[in-house]
């Protein structure tokens, strides 16, 4: 896992994770790694692989090296734009490997981005349905379709169906304390929530906006008070009140 210095974006755009798959793909030539799964958020990325030729070092120096040289030179912009070194953890048996996919591919569903994993655009989701993903070019499924069925057809139906299960697997190494959607994230959740209460964005909404909207909110996306008086338009005070009934 790689997050962003100070929890802040790592992805401005769909072109900065476009690019940034790029890079992936070509970091894998000559078999330095094989990739298996992935999430790229606004503010962090999961990436689910196995070395190859090179160690786990070498291949994350590379990745990150590349994506910041393009990044800052974009940005005009100059340091550090990763928290520290990347964190991962040892994948010892089958049961985690199946069970680290759905917890990487449900990452946008718990962050309320998407209502299932197959919804949201920036993960391999997709490459384990689809044979014409553009992802399958970069994702080797052979490995995790392969824990649920010889047969490539039975295994994504049950593949499909375990990512949908509900999952309280908690992976300690990438665990951490609750943080904060990036921009992003954050208008998408806003969005999404909208539609879920049959709130219509092009009404003037702040008046319907309830204290049990806006406390939802808050819990899903734990931005500060400021932050969710600039994307409601709501008045601080008056959020502050909400969050304290």
């Amino acid at each position: 896992m790689l997050r962003g210095n100070e929890r802040r974006n790592i992805f401005y755009a769909e072109e900065d994770k476009q690019r940034f798959i790029e890079i992936l793909q070509s970091k894998k030539k000559d078999g330095r790694y094989t990739l298996h799964a992935f999430c790229l958020m606004d503010n962090h990325l999961h990436l689910l692989l196995s070395e190859g030729s090179e160690e786990i070092g070498t291949i994350m120096k590379r990745i990150t090296v590349s994506y910041v040289y393009y990044f800052n030179k974009k940005y005009k912009r100059v340091g550090h734009l990763f928290q520290d070194r990347f964190r991962s953890e040892t994948v010892e048996d089958d049961r985690q490997v199946v069970s680290l996919t759905r917890y990487i591919h449900q990452n946008p569903v718990k962050a309320g981005l998407s209502k299932k994993p197959g919804d949201y655009k920036w993960s391999s989701y997709g490459a384990y349905i689809h044979n014409g993903s553009y992802f399958a070019t970069i994702v080797d499924t052979d490995v995790v379709l392969g824990l649920f069925s010889n047969n490539q057809e039975a295994a994504k139906k049950l593949f499909q169906q375990y990512m949908k299960e509900t999952s309280e697997d908690v992976f300690i190494d990438l665990e951490e304390p609750k943080e904060a959607l990036g921009e992003e994230e954050a208008k998408g959740l806003y969005k999404n929530m909208l539609l879920e209460w049959n709130l219509d964005e092009q009404d003037s909404i702040r008046a319907k906006l309830s204290r049990e909207f806006i406390q939802a909110f808050k819990e899903k996306s734990n931005l500060s008070i400021r932050r969710i008086a600039e994307l409601t338009g709501l008045n601080k005070d008056k959020i502050s009140s909400m969050l304290k009934e």
